[in-house]
């Protein structure tokens, strides 16, 4: 049953991870495996790699938790190349719905760090309104329109993943701003394996280095951390907001147009300047059910460990 759970949390952060917005990072947060995860990543090193290449496979099994992660990463895989298709169509197609879901989720998740950390000083809250504005200014940033070439693509890995760990700040939205979003998942939904191996070649080496920093912070400073990252998932709300009036469109390489420059809008206003059903009954409920799931992964994740 243990190792069933840890295959299931692993689905939930790779749906995360799909959405842009929506970081897997949180998720293993309120699972209770965050702190699991970056250990076992951060055990890759030298001396590991020393018992690699001496033959020791059974301690290097060991070392980095292999049985854990190697359930979580199956995990991630089966629900990003399951769901991939599906999150594309539900954004395009019921955008309002999902992002209120989503909001219901991420400020659920937010108050769940919160409540984490043990006290309290003029750091913690200072680190609390720097992550949330820092958040809210990755939101306003525009999209890149860029040439994606390999090493960009492994470039745009190497930063996407570190956001994908990080609860507060997504990946996915980081690859929006570079540019490689629908390059990654388009990747992704056709097994475009040659993209794809040097995407995950570019995660991989971000993934190393950004685990034993951020390892070292929850371990040397883990209330103002956790105060930081409670600021993004607060910030990163400004994000998911599911009224939106867009400003201005910019056209793609390929002829699309593409929102730029889009402002936070009330539903009624939302109505009123788009023509269109706000969805706010179904939107409340939506949101109430992403607060619900927060409550229901949090104490289930209680009972696991007791």
């Amino acid at each position: 049953m243990q190792w069933l759970m840890i295959f299931l949390k692993g689905m939930a952060m790779g749906a995360a991870d799909v959405v842009p917005g929506v970081s897997g990072g949180t998720i293993a947060f309120i699972t209770g495996i965050y702190e699991r995860l970056i250990n076992a990543i951060r055990a890759v090193n030298f001396e590991w790699l020393g018992l690699l290449f001496r033959g020791q496979w059974q301690q290097c099994w060991q070392r980095v938790d292999g049985a854990f992660l190697l359930l979580l990463l199956a995990g991630i895989a089966t629900s990003i190349v399951s769901l991939a298709g599906i999150i594309t169509w539900l954004l395009h197609n019921q955008p309002i719905l999902i992002w209120a879901f989503f909001f219901g989720l991420i400020a659920a998740s937010s108050i769940y760090i919160m409540r984490q950390v043990r006290r309290w000083n003029g750091l913690a809250v200072a680190l609390l309104f720097f992550g949330a504005l820092f958040a809210v200014s990755i939101g306003m940033a525009r999209p890149a329109e860029v040439e994606v070439t390999g090493a960009y693509l492994f470039m745009c890995g190497a930063l996407a993943i570190c956001a994908m760990i990080l609860p507060g700040i997504s990946g996915s939205f980081i690859l929006v701003l570079l540019g490689a979003y629908s390059v990654v998942l388009g990747a992704v939904h056709n097994l475009e394996i040659p993209l794809l191996l040097v995407f995950i070649a570019g995660c991989a080496v971000g993934l190393l280095v950004f685990s034993h920093v951020l390892g070292w912070l929850l371990e040397h400073h883990h209330d103002p951390m956790l105060a930081a990252l409670t600021g993004f998932l607060a910030g990163s709300l400004y994000l998911v907001w599911p009224w939106k009036q867009v400003l201005r469109y910019y056209s793609s390489s390929s002829g699309e147009q593409k929102p730029l420059e889009q402002a936070n809008v009330l539903p009624m206003e939302f109505a009123r300047v788009t023509g269109q059903d706000p969805q706010l009954l179904y939107s409340l409920l939506l949101a109430a059910f992403g607060v619900l799931l927060v409550l229901g992964l949090e104490r289930l994740s209680a009972s696991s460990r007791q």
